[in-house]
């Protein structure tokens, strides 16, 4: 059985990665025991960590690598990827 997979998304949302949609992405990131690592060309930051993700100062367009490795990394990956395609709940 595969225990980590990965993934690659666009940032979407008019703000990009801003404070509120990065605290939206830690706390999804948090109910998964997986280790989830976001990457933004050769930075990196674990997606469980506010500070590190909002380091990566993703903009809109911006792609990211999403790497997850535990039991639970399908579905971490699954709802982590929705979240961003819904825009992190914003209107645009």
């Amino acid at each position: 059985m595969t225990t980590q997979g990965k993934t690659q998304i666009t940032i979407i949302n008019k703000l990009g990665l801003h404070a509120r949609a990065a605290s939206k992405l830690v706390a999804m990131a948090n109910r998964y025991e997986s280790r989830i690592i976001l990457f933004k060309g050769a930075q990196q930051a674990d997606a469980k960590n506010i500070m590190a993700v909002l380091l990566l100062a993703a903009s809109k367009n911006t792609t990211l690598e999403i790497t997850a490795d535990g039991r639970d990394w399908e579905k971490a990956l699954e709802e982590i990827t929705a979240l961003i395609n819904n825009r992190f709940g914003e209107a645009e």
